[in-house]
Formats: structure tokens, C-alpha cells, sequence
């Protein structure tokens, strides 16, 4: 468009015409007071800006007409004016009208009127809006499915690299090492009289601003993004101060230059005061809900945002609006809503780490391009650059949302990205720097109040914890069963990390407590974890454990959750707790899917356009564990490895010893084995010495006592026989015993004498009562064949069984002539020592003797 001559028009030209005449004029005409209230708006304008006459008159045209103008650059010169009363200045300005912003020539001026002033706007050329936004409006007309995002679409678009800058600043790119000019956004003429490229910083800035740049930040290792601020006065700009900020990225310092009010009460200006204010009131708040409320109620205060909002991440990214504070005519409900991750990628959030705000304050402004020196190819790096240029991406989800001029200030706790202090306004909204440092030294505060809040809370919780660690840990000393040192008393795997329900695992051994999957189950849940965890890892944990693994997903209602930590290397014993699904709604600001576009091109994703409340039934999650948490159950674990440890070491010696017991088991059985096999030799020996002795005297008496004691002598040698015979060296069988010495006594019987046995077999009695029963049977036996029958001879029965109460019964009967009566007081025929030998083995074995006539004499041992 070609310039017309009228852009000349001064205020006594304006005065002088009639008001149709002003109407008449084919460039935008405005006549404002000192406030700002609009008291003409001439056709050209209302054709100009599409809007009526009447629409605007009466109405403050900085604030509620054109409020992009209220900027230094534009409402902070007129307001010089006004307060000088030699209001006289021409500016260029660009109005991002949509779809074709609009690039004027501004004349402001006094009127001849009292407290009257004239804007005169001259269109100089329509702007083709730029290639990234356009492929966004493109794209915004052919929208098409919703679907899941891949995050990775996001994540590819290079924001630290837009090419652009906001249009209310100037850049310069300087080398370090030289100063000198490499590269400077377009506008540059805003705030310099010449052209900077390839001239060196003291040559475009001034020697003194130039030297302290090179002293903070060229000579020697800066910080990336260290800032250096000053205000100064450029001649360009007319006098009026501008605010530099320099940092230095890699091998480039850049400078952004921007118009900074005169006069701190043309906007909104925070003061130290106020700053001290917030952050007491921050101090106050005992609960991280109140510190919140009083952190965007006070950065409110402070900017003048529409709305400003506490937004906190999850631990996946997702983010919640948890405190805000705003204008009644502010309609949008955001408090309490749920945003996808995807609504600020990855490569946002790391920007958002690295450079901690960000103040737009014309979602529909026209970027300023950077432009480079022919020799330097490299783009600019603008993380740290206050004005940088946002994402068309961006810029479009904020129109969607309602929002025009914006804030994100990030909140940074522990030095990790805990959220956001967002601001949001319905219009275009400019904030002056000293506000903007005002917000983020808010925000600095609020995060600290955060990790003091959450410092406090999170140890008292593991104070909790590691004191019932402890108690368990002083049980795992006291013992050597791990699975009881931690299943039983008043303190348990139970009373840990808020779990309804816990287990053991000890090899295929399963221990429960409280509300678990049933035994098998937990056993099937060790067997994945032994197949799925890499060998370097210890433990697991989940909040969705029911996805991890479906075959569990059955038990939700008591393993939506699951920490697990393995004791030993080998992975034999486990330590699991488990938590309940919480089944729970999550409301999110629209559908948290976002219309992916089909095919490529400059824009392949295109923000969300809805942010109706979206209710998301959610089930199969758990309360997440902390990771505080699992590391305290990776230390109750190696405690435990201790204990299975010494239960291992233990075992090993008890197998030993009882290895080293059963050797010398069984070498006892031998020896005893060998000399019960001796001694029954000897004894045979001394009876046949008897016998033989027998048989060489000539007294009847001497030969019966002979025989009498060979007999007493064969019946200890045959218990030692059956020792010698039997499995074991302890027991004796009674029967095989008494049998063979029934044969012997037999081959002792005269002529017409029989001795008969009728034994139970395998009965096993100690040896020390075989030997006793022996002695009695061998006396009873003998005195029956000596004295029981007449020359016609008889019968000796013998019998042995096994009775209740683990006792044995012995009987010797014969069918002889029976026992005199009272023969118990009459004198023993012969020595009577064989009675004596009776009543003395009874006595040493507890026994009893029942004796009776048949009309034979029967006698009755029960031992």
C-alpha cells in the first residue's frame, strides 16, 4: 500500500475540520482523552478495525477497544505525553488482526480542546501471517479424527529454536568471543538507529553497557541463562528507557532490548512491599491447599490476570488445576480439572526447567523474524530469550481455551519440575519486567513452601515407617525364622507403607497377611517376577498392577497395587505387599485425546478445541507407592537376607553335625554289633566250660547246680545273640530270643519232657528288660522240668505276647502235679536260689508275677 500524503496530519490540521470531514479522511482518526476514553472514531477506523462508531465511543480505547496498544511501546508513550503535555510522537505498530494482521504508521498529538488528544493510524502494508501459523489455520479447517497422541508428535516440533521473537522486544545475537553482531530480529530499527549486524555491541549499545556485558558474561564460563539486567536510555526510542536483558547460551550472548515504562503507575507495577507481602501470607499457609490458594490469589494481585492458576504435574504428567484465582466474570472452570501430558510435551516441560517464565502478552501477534549475518548459518538457541517466539501450537490451544495474553511460570521444587503458576487473561495483556520478576520470585517462594510442607510431611511419614523397620529389624535379630519374625507380634509386613494385605515367600512356602490373592496366586506372582525382572533388579512396584499382569487382574479388589522386593540372589524368598484398586472418576478438561491430522506437513497435531468437563471412569490403580517407600522395603529385604543367611549357615552346621551324628551312629551299631557278637561267644564259652564241668562230677546236687548256671549264663547270651541279629542295637525281638532259648532248655529236658513255645513275633523290647524276662523264663522253665512231673514226664508250654500299654506277658504253665498248698511259706526245695533270681529281675524291670494251679503250675509275667 502506498503511503498517503495525509499521514502528515497534525493535531491544528484535525482541529481545524468539521467532524464530517474527520469522517471523510481516509486514515483512522481516534480523539481520547487523558484517560484514554474514546470521544471520535471516524469511518476509516470503524472500517479499519470492524467496529462501529457507536460501539466504541464512550468506551477507554487502550483498555477495552484496542488493548493490544497497551504496551510501553504505544499507551506508555502516550501517557509520557500526556504527563509532558508536548505529546508529539510517530511509531510504527503491527495490530495481529486475524486473518491478515496489519502493520500502521501511529501519529499521536495534542488536540486544541482541554485534555483532548488525536491517534492517527495509517495503514502501511497488510502482513502474510507466517508459514508455521498458517499451516495451523489450514489445518484447524480439516480437522479430522480424534484419536490417543503419541506423545512423540509433540516432542518433534524444535520450540527453543522458533526463528522469531515476540514483536514488543528487539534481539541481538552476538558472538562471545568477539561481541561482535551475528544476528537481530527484524524490528530492530525500534530501538537502534543503524543496522547491528557484523558491527561489534560497544559500537551498537555504547561502550559502558557493552563493557559490563562482556564482564559478566564473555570473559570466562558463564552459566546458561544467567541474566544480566540493567535499564537505559537509547536515542532512538526519544528518551524513553529501555530494559536490557543479556545472557549468554554456548558461544552466543544475546541481548533483548525492550521499551520499559516511564512512569510505574501507567501499569501495573509490583513493588518490593508487595513481594514481601505474598510471600508472608505464603509463610502463613500451613497446608499445601492454602499455600496454593494464596500463591494465585497473591500473583494475581500482583499481574492483573484475568485468572491465574496452581497447575501441578502428576507422576506421569499430567496435570491438575489444584488452586485458583479469579476474575466473577471469568466464566471458564478450570479448579479441579484433569490435562493430558500431551497438552505440554517434553521438550515444553524441559524448557520449562531450563528457563523458568514466560509472559505472552498478544496471543494473536505477528513474529519477528530473526535475521543472520550471511556467514552465520546456525540458528539462535532462544531457551532463555524472554521474548521468544511461541509455538503456533500453542499460541492456537490458547484460542481455543479463551485465552489471549498469558504467564507460565514454572515452580521448581527440589530443582525438579513440580508445575506451573499460570496466568490467564481474555484480552491482551502486557505485565512491565519488575511484575514479571514480582511473579517468579513468588513462585520461587511457593516452591519452597512445597518442599518445606511436603518436606515436613514426607518425614514424618518415614519417621513412621522406619520406626516400625526397626522393631521389625530387632525381631530378624532375635531370630532365625524370618517369615515368623515378620508375620507375627504387633508389628508386621502389615503395618507397612499403608497395605491391606502382605505375603512371605520362602522357596514354595507361602505366609499371608491381611487381604490377599489366595496362596497359589501369590505363588504364580513370585514366578513372573523371577521371569520378568531383569537380574539387577530387586524390587517392583506398581500402581496398575492388574495391566502389568492380567492374570491377577481378577483380584483388583485387594492387588490393584504391588510392592515386591526379593531377599536373596537367587530370588527363593520374596517380600510382597499389595494395595486395593481405587476405583475413582477423573474429570479432565475436554477429551484428553487430541484430532490427529492424516498424512504430513508443517503441522501434523493440532490442539484440543474442546475443554468441556470429560468425566473418565478410571478403575485397576491403586494409591502409587513412593520411592521412599520401596527403598525402605529394599532395605527391610537385605535385612532379611541376613537372617536367611544365617538360617543357611545354620542349616548347613545342623546338617553336618547330624551327618557327623549318623557316622558315629552307625559306628556305635557296629561296635555294639561286635561286641554283643563277643560277648555272646564268651558266654557260650563259659556255659560249655559249665557243662563240661557237670559232666565230670559225681554229686547229683553239683551237677544240677551246673547245669542251673549254664542255663542262667546261655539265656544272657541268647538276648546278646538277637542284639547282635536285630536292625537295631537298642531292642531286642522277645520272641526269636525266648525261642531260642526254649531250644536250649529243651535239649536240658529229661526223657518224656517237652518245652513247647507260642511267640508273637517282632516284638522288640528293650534289651535291659530282654534280659531280665530271659533270666525268668530259663528259671521258670528249669524249675518246671525239675520239679513239675513224676519219672512219666510232661509238657512245659511257653508264651510271649505284646498286651495294652506297650507291655509284655510271659507265661511259663506245665501239666505237671501242680503247686502244693501254701507252698509260698513252705521251704524251697533246693537252694530257693532261682526264686530269689526271679523276684530280683521283677523288681529291676517293674514287673508283676501272677501264679496259679491248672491244675499244673502256671506263673504269669507282666512287664
Amino acid at each position: 500500500m502506498t503511503p498517503d500524503p495525509t499521514h502528515d496530519l497534525r493535531g491544528p490540521q484535525l482541529d481545524a475540520l468539521a467532524p464530517d470531514a474527520i469522517d471523510r479522511l481516509p486514515v483512522g482518526v481516534i480523539q481520547v482523552d487523558g484517560a484514554g476514553t474514546v470521544h471520535v472514531y471516524n469511518r476509516a477506523e470503524s472500517a479499519f478495525s470492524g467496529r462501529a462508531p457507536e460501539r466504541v465511543i464512550g468506551r477507554n480505547f487502550f483498555r477495552d477497544v484496542a488493548p493490544c496498544t497497551r504496551l510501553p511501546h504505544f499507551y506508555g508513550r502516550f501517557r509520557e505525553g500526556v504527563r509532558r503535555g508536548r505529546l508529539d510522537a510517530t511509531f510504527s505498530f503491527v495490530y495481529g488482526f486475524d486473518p491478515r494482521p496489519m502493520k500502521v504508521r501511529v501519529s499521536l498529538c495534542r488536540a486544541a480542546a482541554a485534555d483532548r488528544y488525536w491517534i492517527v493510524t495509517e495503514p502501511v502494508e497488510a502482513l502474510e501471517p507466517g508459514h508455521r501459523r498458517e499451516a495451523v489455520q489450514a489445518a484447524v479447517s480439516q480437522r479430522v479424527r480424534a484419536e490417543p497422541v503419541d506423545p512423540r508428535l509433540c516432542e518433534q516440533e524444535p520450540i527453543h529454536v522458533p526463528g522469531a521473537i515476540q514483536p514488543h522486544a528487539v534481539l541481538l545475537a552476538a558472538d562471545a568471543a568477539s561481541l561482535a553482531v551475528v544476528a537481530c530480529s527484524a524490528n530492530v530499527r525500534d530501538a537502534l538507529d543503524r543496522d547491528p549486524l557484523g558491527r561489534p555491541l560497544d559500537a551498537v549499545l555504547g561502550g559502558a553497557l557493552a563493557g559490563e556485558i562482556r564482564d559478566a558474561l564473555a570473559d570466562g564460563p558463564a552459566d546458561p541463562g544467567r541474566m544480566l539486567r540493567r535499564r537505559v536510555v537509547l536515542p532512538a526510542a526519544g528518551g524513553m528507557p529501555f530494559e536490557v536483558v543479556a545472557h549468554r547460551n554456548g558461544g552466543r550472548i544475546l541481548v533483548e532490548l525492550e521499551l520499559a515504562p516511564s512512569d510505574p503507575d501507567d501499569f501495573r507495577t509490583a513493588s518490593p512491599r508487595d513481594v514481601e507481602i505474598a510471600v508472608a501470607r505464603l509463610r502463613g499457609a500451613d497446608t499445601l491447599e492454602a499455600a496454593a490458594a494464596v500463591a494465585a490469589r497473591e500473583t494475581r494481585a500482583l499481574t492483573g490476570f484475568d485468572c491465574v492458576l496452581v497447575y501441578r504435574f502428576d507422576a506421569d504428567w499430567n496435570g491438575a488445576a489444584i488452586a485458583e484465582d479469579k476474575d466473577p466474570a471469568w466464566t471458564r472452570e478450570l479448579l479441579g480439572l484433569h490435562f493430558p501430558a500431551s497438552d505440554i510435551p517434553a521438550q515444553a516441560r524441559a524448557l520449562y526447567t531450563r528457563a523458568k517464565s514466560r509472559f505472552v502478552i498478544d496471543r494473536d501477534y505477528v513474529p519477528v523474524p530473526l535475521v543472520a549475518a550471511p556467514a552465520d548459518t546456525v540458528p539462535v538457541d532462544l531457551t532463555f530469550a524472554q521474548a521468544r517466539s511461541l509455538s503456533p501450537i500453542h499460541l492456537e490451544y490458547q484460542r481455543n481455551l479463551g485465552v489471549n495474553g498469558s504467564m507460565s511460570v514454572s515452580i521448581l521444587v527440589g530443582g525438579a519440575l513440580w508445575g506451573l503458576m499460570i496466568g490467564h487473561h481474555r484480552t491482551p495483556h502486557y505485565v512491565p519486567p519488575e511484575t514479571r520478576s514480582a511473579a517468579t520470585v513468588v513462585a520461587d517462594a511457593f516452591a519452597m513452601r512445597v518442599h518445606e510442607l511436603e518436606g515436613v510431611r514426607l518425614w514424618r511419614e518415614q519417621q513412621e515407617h522406619l520406626a516400625i523397620e526397626s522393631e521389625l529389624v530387632r525381631a530378624l535379630a532375635r531370630s532365625d525364622d524370618f517369615v515368623g519374625a515378620l508375620t507375627t507380634g504387633p508389628r508386621t509386613l502389615l503395618s507397612l507403607f499403608g497395605a491391606t494385605g502382605a505375603a512371605t515367600v520362602s522357596a514354595q512356602a507361602v505366609r499371608v497377611l491381611g487381604t490377599t490373592p489366595p496362596a497359589e496366586a501369590v505363588l504364580a506372582i513370585a514366578e513372573w517376577l523371577r521371569a520378568t525382572l531383569p537380574p539387577e533388579r530387586t524390587s517392583y512396584a506398581t500402581a496398575e498392577f492388574s495391566a502389568a499382569h492380567p492374570p491377577s487382574a481378577p483380584y483388583g479388589d485387594c492387588a490393584g497395587g504391588l510392592l515386591a522386593a526379593f531377599v536373596d540372589a537367587d530370588r527363593r524368598n520374596l517380600l510382597l505387599w499389595f494395595r486395593p484398586e481405587v476405583p475413582s472418576t477423573v474429570t479432565w478438561g475436554g477429551d484428553p485425546r487430541k484430532p490427529v491430522l492424516a498424512g504430513s506437513g508443517p503441522a501434523v497435531l493440532l490442539p484440543r478445541r474442546s475443554f468441556e468437563r470429560w468425566v473418565e471412569e478410571r478403575r485397576g490403580v491403586s494409591e502409587p507407592f513412593a520411592p521412599w517407600q520401596v527403598a525402605i522395603a529394599e532395605a527391610l529385604a537385605q535385612a532379611v537376607e541376613g537372617v536367611v543367611l544365617r538360617q543357611r549357615r545354620k542349616i548347613a552346621e545342623l546338617t553336618g553335625l547330624l551327618a557327623d551324628k549318623e557316622r558315629l551312629l552307625v559306628q556305635k551299631d557296629l561296635l555294639t554289633r561286635e561286641i554283643d557278637h563277643r560277648v555272646k561267644n564268651s558266654l557260650q564259652i563259659v556255659s560249655a566250660f559249665l557243662q563240661m564241668q557237670r559232666r565230670q562230677v559225681a554229686d547229683p546236687a553239683a551237677k544240677a547246680a551246673f547245669a542251673e548256671t549254664a542255663a542262667r549264663v546261655m539265656s544272657v547270651a541268647r538276648v546278646h545273640d538277637s542284639l547282635y541279629q536285630a536292625e537295631s542295637v537298642e531292642e531286642v525281638d522277645l520272641g526269636q530270643t525266648i525261642e531260642n532259648l526254649c531250644a536250649d532248655l529243651a535239649g536240658m529236658a529229661g526223657q518224656g519232657q517237652a518245652v513247647e513255645l507260642e511267640a508273637e513275633p517282632g516284638l522288640m523290647v528293650p534289651y535291659r528288660k530282654a534280659v531280665a524276662l530271659s533270666l525268668i523264663a530259663t528259671e521258670l522253665v528249669t524249675n518246671a522240668l525239675k520239679y513239675a512231673f513224676a519219672e512219666a514226664g510232661g509238657r512245659v508250654a511257653v508264651s510271649v505276647a505284646g498286651v495294652p500299654e506297650g507291655r509284655v506277658r510271659l507265661s511259663v504253665c506245665d501239666d505237671g502235679r501242680g503247686l502244693p498248698e501254701g507252698w509260698a511259706e513252705l521251704p524251697a526245695e533246693g537252694t530257693g536260689l532261682g526264686m530269689k533270681l526271679v523276684r530280683a529281675m521283677l523288681d529291676q524291670i517293674n514287673a508283676r508275677i501272677e501264679v496259679e494251679n491248672r491244675p499244673g503250675a502256671c506263673f504269669t509275667v507282666t512287664a
